[in-house]
């Protein structure tokens, strides 16, 4: 069994340091996307200023909280960002999927080191810049009250943005060109993963709902759990029962991308390869 698991995770370490190294030559790429988050902060500052008023508490949330949220939102997305559907999909369209199907390793956890190794360099690039601009620039105190739980909240959610993304990858087997189930999934995700609005402003009967949808488990719980919430959402959860709802969430998702990775499989046929 050791032998096994130090056998993946020298494949592991191998494809990611690659991958790490191939998009290094990029890495001015990452340095531009540093702006997206402050950008994205600065917009929703002035936007929850406003809305917040006169007012202390909004949707169970003081507002330097509201704000440290979104801080902590738009640096968990440096960490967790992915791109397995579209390029699941691209090696679909093209037929290169085929030389996958004829190596001895499983795409899929190709796919998993590949994101390992392009987020350490987002880490590098993207993350530790914006945490230094959103605390010298802005004076946000960035650093999570509960380390452990945060680390293992954030590690979650980078597993769960990357199966859920694997699934939507998968449909190309079914339908080939596979971008308008991508564009509604992140239509649906910047809504309900609570990007735009913390879901603790939704109805008590939106959020029970959200329990059983991906959504919120790839940012709203991290956010709020990097924030040192007591209470998370209407349903009140404490951050520990947060974060296993969160556990058994990504395992499920973990299970259910093998089930239609199987039956996905079947109907590749490896045109245009």
């Amino acid at each position: 069994m050791m032998n096994f698991l130090r056998h993946k995770f020298e494949m592991c370490k191998a494809v990611a340091f690659v991958t790490y190294k191939e998009w290094s030559a990029y890495r001015t790429h990452s340095l531009v996307s540093v702006f997206v988050g402050p950008v994205y902060f600065v917009v929703q500052y002035f936007i929850w200023t406003a809305v917040y008023g006169d007012s202390s508490t909004l949707g169970g949330m003081e507002f330097q909280q509201t704000i440290r949220y979104f801080g902590a939102s738009a640096l968990i997305g440096y960490l967790t960002m992915d791109f397995a559907d579209w390029n699941l999909q691209m090696l679909v369209q093209s037929g290169k999927f085929l030389t996958f199907t004829l190596r001895p390793m499983h795409h899929r956890f190709f796919a998993l080191s590949q994101k390992i190794g392009h987020r350490v360099l987002g880490f590098f690039f993207e993350f530790l810049p914006c945490l230094l601009i959103f605390s010298l620039l802005f004076g946000l105190d960035m650093i999570p009250q509960h380390m452990g739980w945060t680390v293992l909240s954030v590690a979650f959610a980078f597993l769960m943005n990357f199966y859920v993304n694997y699934c939507l990858g998968m449909t190309a087997f079914y339908f080939v060109q596979a971008n308008g189930i991508r564009v509604v999934y992140q239509l649906l995700g910047n809504i309900f993963s609570g990007a735009l609005i913390p879901l603790s402003f939704f109805p008590e009967a939106v959020q029970r709902i959200m329990m059983f949808l991906p959504f919120q488990y790839t940012n709203y719980i991290p956010a709020m759990v990097w924030t040192g919430s007591s209470s998370i959402g209407e349903m009140g959860l404490t951050i520990p029962q947060a974060v296993l709802y969160q556990g058994i969430a990504v395992i499920f998702t973990a299970l259910l991308s093998e089930v239609i990775y199987r039956s996905s499989i079947k109907r590749f046929t490896a045109v245009g390869a």
